[in-house]
């Protein structure tokens, strides 16, 4: 069991959420409050702190056959072969000194997931992949027919020869972002594609047999209505998906809806809350799981983790997971991110074409040797160790082990965090009864002190889960919060 050590912890309280969708937090902090370092440590330096034997391996790949108009991912579109070929032999270069920094230390390296993300990893072709694949596992030495193996694809991109080298390298999961199966609410969305073309792409990966397959699907598009959105998400069920995700629309900076959304606040914070549980209600009656605010899994399939993701928790973490940024996470390719337990690293990052453009052409021509130091950064101390935490737990609709935070950090989570705690509970987000439902209204404020230390699992109400993206930057640190609002958006 660890030690209680003293740390120092923000002391500035949270502000009560005037939004349900304030930020989609699945990794803690955001790269917006990275910073660039002019004499990063060494990456053998810092991996020499770390364990090695239970690792993550990350590839990003900031390529999209199309960019959708809401997306400020780290990605370009339609970038020539000469590009796709020269980013590879850049990353390959990356992975060698990577493994290099690893092995200074002489234990043993295992990895025990793997993933493939960007962007789009399959507007890479079929070559490309088989290639992402042997950087991996030659050079990294990851396993990829041992691990559970996830890979993103798009419909216009998840063709046979691409799915085929997938399937062959061991690929357990194939994620694909449909977000709606109305043409016109594509259109909406500036996401420009055909349901033929996304029934087709979904018939190859049924064939394919993946162990999982995950279906995305958007709510909030301007015109959307309950009845559009059970079409769509009728028509994912009709197609037996292990996973579904419902992802609340985000119109944020520098995307293409910026400029075109103008819908009231309010009016649009009702129409994603109603949409939302629409679609949780008429995805648990279908039999499916719910195990955070946009993950829904079918029962007894390889995508029913059953809790196993969490961590601290005394199960087992070798699962894909919406929250399983953890320490130990180390990333490829630019626009990826590292974690270790006193440092999240990665590389620039930007929205806007040309900035994007800029930073990936910079990737390429970066020097072999400048590949051994961090760049960009982010320390990460015990205050914002206990609050990554929090969020990985909390934001799970099984809800955070208080004995496990102890076993980990020596204290409890009411008295490290008791201002965030008594906000979930007053507005009634955090169960104080045990049963999923939180206490009355009425003795909420009078027991939620009390109720929380006393609890052994914290964990969301179904109103709480709804407001997840609100109830993540409650436990925001101050140091975080100030280096977001200082970011230049580009």
């Amino acid at each position: 069991m660890a030690t209680s050590v003293p740390v120092h912890l923000s002391t500035r309280g949270p502000e009560e959420p005037e939004t349900p969708y304030e930020q989609y937090v699945y990794a803690y902090p955001h790269q917006k409050a990275y910073r660039l370092l002019e004499n990063g440590p060494l990456l053998s330096e810092l991996w020499s702190r770390e364990r090695l034997d239970n690792l993550s391996l990350y590839a990003h790949i900031p390529f999209c056959e199309m960019r959708c108009g809401f997306c400020n991912l780290f990605t370009r579109t339609g970038a020539p072969e000469e590009i796709t070929r020269a980013f590879l032999a850049t990353l390959r270069r990356q992975a060698h000194v990577t493994r290099e920094a690893l092995e200074a230390k002489g234990d043993p390296i295992r990895f025990t997931l793997a993933a493939f993300g960007g962007g789009t990893p399959t507007y890479l072709t079929a070559g490309e992949l088989a290639e992402l694949c042997d950087i991996c596992e030659t050079v990294m030495g990851a396993d990829l027919r041992a691990v559970p193996f996830s890979v993103e694809t798009s419909p216009a991109t998840a063709t046979a020869d691409r799915l085929a080298v997938l399937a062959e390298r061991g690929a357990t999961r194939l994620s694909i972002g449909v977000q709606s199966f109305l043409d016109e609410e594509a259109r909406a969305a500036v996401r420009p594609q055909k349901r033929a073309e996304v029934d087709a792409a979904l018939a190859r990966l049924k064939e394919a047999r993946f162990p999982v397959l995950n279906i995305d699907l958007i709510y909030g598009i301007d015109g959307q209505t309950e009845r559009s959105f059970r079409t769509s998400l009728d028509a994912a069920l009709d197609w037996e998906p292990e996973e579904i995700y419902l992802y609340p629309l985000y119109v944020r900076p520098l995307t293409g809806l910026s400029t075109r959304h103008d819908k009231a606040q309010q009016l649009w914070d009702a129409q994603r809350l109603a949409l939302y549980r629409f679609g949780r209600d008429h995805l648990l009656a279908a039999g499916y799981r719910q195990t955070s605010l946009r993950v829904f899994q079918r029962p007894g399939t390889a995508a029913d983790t059953g809790g196993r993701q969490r961590p601290g928790t005394g199960g087992g973490e070798e699962s894909i997971s919406e929250y399983n940024q953890q320490a130990g996470m180390v990333g490829l390719g630019v626009g990826a991110r590292s974690f270790t337990e006193t440092m999240h690293y990665t590389t620039d990052y930007a929205v806007a074409v040309p900035e994007v453009r800029r930073i990936i052409d910079e990737y390429i021509a970066t020097p072999t040797e400048s590949f051994r130091r961090v760049q960009w950064a982010f320390e990460m101390d015990d205050d914002e160790r206990r609050r990554m935490y929090v969020l990985q737990a909390l934001l799970e609709a099984d809800g955070m082990s208080v004995s496990g935070y102890r076993d980990r950090f020596g204290t409890v989570p009411a008295e490290d965090f008791p201002q965030e705690f008594r906000l979930l509970a007053g507005q009634g987000w955090l169960d104080l009864a045990g049963d999923g439902n939180g206490a009355g209204r009425a003795g909420r404020a009078r027991k939620s002190a009390a109720r929380v230390a006393d609890l052994d699992v914290l964990r969301l109400t179904p109103e709480g889960l709804a407001w997840a993206d609100a109830v993540g930057p409650v436990f925001f640190s101050q140091r975080v919060r100030d280096a977001l609002a200082h970011y230049q958006d580009r």
